[in-house]
């Protein structure tokens, strides 16, 4: 039988707790899961690791999503990105939206609904490539 490729998904949020639970959640899902706590992190990890889609927290210090998702898209066009907030009017949705994301994910709503925005963005991502 054919070994599935398993899908590579880097979940980027400055909170610990809410990465580990994301992870620890995904893991459980049959995910490969990288984490990065912070924007700078997660553009070197997609330059070294090239994950198949990306949960970006938009509020970071340092670097926040919006600027990352600007660097990554200098040199990766095409990788799947789900902004992840707590803030159902941020304004930095609309900033994030400029460089082409593929959905939101709301910290307050049941992980259940963050899989299936996962699964509905890598389906027609897939599409989009064939």
């Amino acid at each position: 039988m054919e070994e599935i490729k398993k899908i590579k998904v880097l979940v980027t949020d400055d909170e610990a707790d809410f990465r580990k639970l994301m992870q620890f959640w995904l893991e459980s899902k049959g995910y490969t899961v990288l984490t990065a706590p912070d924007g700078e992190s997660a553009i070197q990890l997609v330059k070294e690791s090239s994950p198949d889609i990306i949960f970006m927290d938009l509020r970071m210090p340092q670097m926040d999503g919006p600027h990352a998702i600007g660097r990554i898209r200098q040199f990766n066009k095409d990788v799947p990105i789900i902004i992840i907030t707590a803030y159902l009017e941020d304004l930095k949705i609309k900033e994030a939206s400029s460089y082409g994301i593929s959905g939101v994910f709301y910290k307050g709503k049941d992980f259940e609904q963050g899989l299936c925005l996962l699964e509905s963005v890598l389906r027609r991502h897939k599409k989009l490539q064939k």
